[in-house]
């Protein structure tokens, strides 16, 4: 006879899945037994958070929800941030829990906490499974909603006596495919009119913009409109092409060098911005009208009051407006006069004969071949990072800009090893965030896993030393010691470099791909042009009336 466990696995496996990260515990052992035999890997992780974060990045990566397993009580807690990685970031994950047998209690309130109700705001959907009868529909429904759009997580709990239940025959439910709705005629011909009517015209690519399946549809839009464009965080690279056209990434909120564009620009049509990101632009009574195209209507913010939205699936959109606007925009290259000067600023101290974030944004540059992928933790060297590398590929960039947690680089760069074993993949992490998760080196071991794991070296939590420094505190609470990286990365397997010689920080890299297999690198770094280029330099910038 079939029982539940075996049942969820068939529905999992019916959705496409083919690895669940994660922790099992005693509660999960009939799904641990039924993954046994089926076609699904099952992808033992060191701590239940980091296999969040690889869930949460497949899905990012693909498109289709991610999966991680973890059992009750803390196994589940440990999921938090995960999902609140995957909430914010608009991430499609469906995330496994077990439950103490809610038939009887035999082990009274032993390890139990409400972890659906914990779930619960951090989630597009928690469920508890309380019969092998609603598994078919239930996983079809928390498959469907991770994935449409704004995508996110999704928590199911089976408890243990549940999983164990049998349940005859029943059959899973095949997927189909869901088109997005279209936007209405009315919404387009207002953006297209606006859209003609302005004299300095600006596009910006928010989070939404780098879903895997537009890239093709935004390359045709520039190249038909050939209108000048910039990029949140974690827009970038969302156009495969038209690079010509590309203003620079909106790194910080306000005052940067790409902020000249945006403080001239008349009209900002803004496509899949997400409020959930840091803001790259502050709107004000005397800036830019903007127009939102988007999946779901615009958050209205202090900071984001679009006066025009287009609302559905915004390739179609895009491709619409392009009907009603290519050949006639007299004015589409009105900004593009300031792109040389916006991206040689951004350039100064790429070249330097010090450990600056400049220089190592510009050798990994170097390093990485357009479609390799770069897996960002959180510190100061992600603004660097934002700033100055240069993306042409959606999704190279892996960078949180929306809960912008440390801890992830390392579990991300294990998910894009699994997912393309034939690209460059690195890992850039903070002493600081690297060691929040470090223990993954033995799960990219094990996996033997093709990636490099570089650790910028500090002794601080450096981005919000930075800050203490800019708000004038004393510098006080923020150091700590490390390991020596070298030997830690050897006691797991894997291949251990510090790099004392800017000099020589591009060949090692390029020696530590081409020889393969998990290697750390360590280096120092040198953050003295932090306050000098990211505050006083812009602070002279005077924004445009």
């Amino acid at each position: 006879m079939t029982k539940a466990s075996d049942l969820l696995v068939a529905a999992l496996e019916n959705e496409g899945v083919d690895r669940i990260f994660g922790i099992p515990g005693e509660e999960n052992l009939d799904i641990v037994e039924s993954l046994r035999t089926s076609s699904i890997k099952l992808t033992i992780t060191r701590h239940e958070q980091a296999a969040a974060f690889m869930a949460a990045t497949h899905g990012r990566l693909t498109g289709k929800p991610g999966v991680c397993l973890a059992t009750l009580g803390p196994g589940a807690l440990n999921l938090a941030t995960g999902a609140a990685y995957a909430h914010l970031g608009a991430m499609p994950m469906v995330m496994l829990t077990g439950q103490k047998a809610i038939l009887s209690e035999r082990q009274a309130r032993f390890q139990i906490v409400d972890v659906v109700a914990t779930m619960r705001p951090l989630t597009k959907m928690a469920r508890q499974i309380v019969s092998p009868h609603m598994i078919p529909t239930l996983i079809r429904d928390a498959f469907r909603v991770a994935a449409e759009e704004r995508p996110g997580p999704v928590h199911l709990e089976l408890p243990e006596d549940i999983a164990r239940e049998e349940c005859g025959n029943l059959s899973v439910i095949r997927p189909h495919p869901i088109d997005a709705p279209l936007a209405g005629d009315e919404a387009i011909r207002i953006a297209a009119n606006l859209l003609l009517s302005a004299r300095r015209p600006l596009v910006m690519l928010g989070a939404a913009a780098s879903r895997p399946r537009l890239a093709g549809k935004l390359y045709e839009f520039f190249s038909r409109t050939r209108l000048p464009y910039f990029t949140t965080q974690m827009g970038k690279g969302a156009v495969g092409g038209c690079s010509e056209l590309y203003m620079g990434t909106a790194a910080l909120t306000e005052r940067d060098y790409v902020h000249e564009a945006i403080e001239r620009a008349d009209l900002i049509l803004s496509i899949g911005h997400d409020t959930a990101e840091k803001p790259p632009f502050i709107m004000g009574p005397n800036g830019p009208d903007v127009v939102h195209f988007g999946y779901e209507p615009a958050h209205v913010e202090q900071v984001y009051f679009p006066q025009a939205e287009v609302i559905g699936d915004i390739g179609v959109s895009l491709s619409r407006l392009a009907d009603q606007v290519e050949g006639r925009l007299a004015h589409a290259d009105a900004l593009l006069g300031l792109r040389d000067g916006i991206l040689a600023h951004i350039l100064e101290g790429s070249t330097d004969d010090r450990w600056t974030p400049q220089r190592v944004v510009a050798d990994i540059r170097k390093v990485m071949p357009q479609d390799g992928i770069v897996a960002l933790d959180n510190g100061m060297y992600k603004i660097w990072f934002a700033r100055n590398y240069r993306t042409s590929v959606a999704n190279t960039l892996l960078l949180d800009n929306a809960l912008a947690t440390m801890g992830a680089g390392l579990p991300s760069a294990i998910a894009a090893a699994i997912l393309y074993p034939e690209r460059r993949v690195l890992a850039v992490s903070g002493d600081g965030g690297f060691m929040m998760n470090s223990q993954e080196l033995e799960t990219a071991v094990r996996l033997k896993l093709n990636l490099v794991s570089l650790i910028i070296d500090d002794g601080a939590f450096g981005m919000i030393r930075w800050k203490q420094a800019v708000d004038h505190f004393p510098d006080y609470g923020m150091t700590f010691g490390n390991p020596d990286f070298v030997k830690y990365a050897e006691s797991y397997g894997a291949k251990g470099h510090f790099v004392e010689k800017i000099e020589d920080f591009e060949a090692v890299l390029e020696r530590a791909f081409v020889e393969g297999g998990v290697q750390v690198i360590a280096i120092p770094i040198d953050y003295s042009d932090n306050i000098r280029v990211l505050i006083d330099e812009l602070a002279k910038r005077i924004p445009v009336a």
